[in-house]
């Protein structure tokens, strides 16, 4: 058992609704909800409780884009409801032509961040990649007013994502589980060099989440190899701890305890970061919040 840094936040954690009638499944991306979801749903207060015996100070709810695909409403309601614990991001749809009209309501109503989902386990649509032509509009508004967009895409659309960040160089974007990187191959992890070359970006940065931790598990791979790296290439600055609890297997304690295990070589200025420094830096309204554990 790793000691727990203080005000640890988690940056990637989902929340799902016990009351189906208030916030229907309706809508799930791709049209399939996710197993997850179905299996272990947690709900904003079982999430509290689930933080407290972590050891998680704060959390960032990201939207269940494969529960409740754009319907922001239960975590902004989650937020509301808790502002000492959440600060929340919401998703939109990435080619709307109302996708600006979307980012200006959910911010409106308390979150923080936008999300943008490509790729997943149930996202069947292929086609549509982060440099379409029609999300220009999203790009600049996000740009322009400095609101932190989480991408969700694989390494195969890192170079559309490249194309995204050259065309608007002030983005602050947080790519998630640092698009799940091929990885077995080990050290030095020339398979991931397309990830590798984004650090010229300094406005991209990073989630450590467990799917990291346990792909960094396979093959010639280890966890401690693979943080070295990005600590490395990218500096512990631009990098934050997310759970992605529960869509991991696993309590949360544990998923903590995963990743504390795999950066207790790091110095404690580079775990600062990782586990509060950065996300803090990110979402300021964490300022406000005096967390729960």
């Amino acid at each position: 058992m790793h000691p727990i840094p203080s005000h640890v936040v988690d940056t990637h954690c989902h929340v799902i609704s016990s009351d189906n009638t208030l916030f229907p499944i309706t809508t799930p991306m791709g049209g399939k909800q996710s197993d997850w979801s179905k299996e272990r749903p947690v709900s904003d207060t079982a999430m509290i409780a689930a933080m407290k015996t972590a050891g998680v100070s704060k959390s960032v709810l990201v939207q269940a884009s494969t529960c409740y695909g754009h319907d922001n409403r239960y975590v902004a309601h989650s937020v509301a409801q808790h502002p000492e614990a959440f600060s929340g991001v919401f998703s939109v749809d990435l080619v709307s032509p109302q996708s600006v009209e979307q980012i200006t309501h959910w911010m409106g109503q308390g979150l923080s961040g936008v999300r943008v989902f490509i790729a997943g386990h149930t996202a069947q649509d292929q086609t549509v990649q982060i440099d379409d032509s029609r999300a220009d509009a999203l790009w600049e508004y996000v740009s322009s007013h400095q609101i932190p967009i989480c991408v969700q895409l694989r390494s195969f659309g890192l170079a559309a994502l490249s194309t995204v960040l050259k065309r608007h160089p002030k983005l602050v974007v947080l790519l998630d589980h640092f698009a799940r990187p091929e990885l077995e191959g080990g050290s030095p992890y020339s398979a991931a060099q397309v990830l590798f070359d984004l650090a010229k970006f300094e406005g991209l940065h990073f989630k450590l989440t467990t799917h990291n931790i346990r792909d960094a598990k396979l093959g010639l791979a280890t966890p401690q190899t693979f943080i070295e790296k990005v600590v490395g290439v990218f500096g512990s600055s631009r990098i934050a701890w997310g759970s992605n609890f529960p869509a991991c297997s696993g309590t949360l304690g544990e998923q903590l305890q995963e990743s504390l295990e795999a950066t207790h070589l790091l110095s404690s200025t580079d775990q600062d970061w990782i586990y509060s420094k950065t996300a803090h830096a990110l979402y300021p309204s964490l300022n406000n919040a005096t967390g729960v554990a």
